[in-house]
């Protein structure tokens, strides 16, 4: 008996964000640089909650592309992993650490006492996209 060819499934927005298959989107990019830039000095966030701050829950692994892709131009060492690890390597998170530790934020072990210096974003003031 011959196997009847099935259709597809859709893939779910998150198995999309696992496989990093996003549709390029200028204005969702800009909301994320938007919100990063808006996190004071001595503040921090995780890239889960600036995604979900911009409208995009699902989509932390493009605020870890678009961080990579601006360099400097953004604040780049206050957006941390979950729980408030730095995710990045050797000297790069080094420097992380350090850059935190001379806008004020203090850790516990290797993670950032999130309890003390975690930002969080508020609805009315985050822009009428």
């Amino acid at each position: 008996m011959a196997e009847v060819a099935r259709p597809p499934r859709p893939l779910t927005a998150k198995t999309v964000a696992r496989l990093g298959l996003q549709d390029p989107s200028p204005e969702r990019d800009e909301r994320i640089r938007r919100l990063i830039r808006g996190i004071p000095k001595g503040k921090v966030a995780t890239y889960a909650q600036v995604a979900a701050a911009a409208g995009y829950p699902l989509y932390h692994r493009q605020v870890v592309r678009i961080l990579r892709q601006s360099g400097d131009q953004l604040p780049w060492q206050r957006v941390l992993g979950a729980g408030g690890q730095i995710r990045r390597k050797a000297e790069a998170g080094a420097e992380q650490r350090l850059r935190l530790e001379m806008e004020g934020v203090t850790f516990i072990g290797k993670r950032v006492d999130m309890t003390r210096h975690q930002h969080h974003f508020r609805t009315w003031e985050i822009p009428d996209w």
